[in-house]
Formats: C-alpha cells, structure tokens, sequence
C-alpha cells in the first residue's frame, strides 16, 4: 500500500491538530488521512507524527487516541 511522501517507512502516524492515530495499514485510516494532507496540507505545517517504536501503543503513550 501507499503511504504519505515522506513517511514511506511508518505504518502509525498522528495528526497532531486532532490527536488522531492513523494505521496507514488500513485502508480506510489511509484515505481519511490522505485526504486530510491533501485539503490541509498537514504535512506542510508539521502537524504529523511519527513514533519510535512504530507501534501503537507507543502513540497511545503519548496521547493519541485510535480514530
């Protein structure tokens, strides 16, 4: 699958402006958030997250909640 330029080797990624967890895995989490960079430019103004480890937990750690 896909993923957003710049975050080709991440599969958990977070919109910082809603706190949102996207698994680029799932389609559906997918689309809403490439969309969501499309309209927004999200990644323009920083407003994505990557985490180390990817994993979801390790976003849920941080406050990020599974959309």
């Amino acid at each position: 699958m896909a993923r957003l330029k710049r975050f080709e080797h991440h599969r958990f990624l977070g919109a910082r402006d809603t706190m949102v967890l996207y698994d680029c895995d799932a389609a559906d989490d997918y689309a809403e958030l490439s969309a969501r960079d499309e309209a927004e430019h999200l990644t323009m103004r920083n407003l994505i997250s990557t985490f180390g480890p990817d994993l979801a937990t390790e976003a849920v750690n941080r406050g990020f909640r599974p959309r």
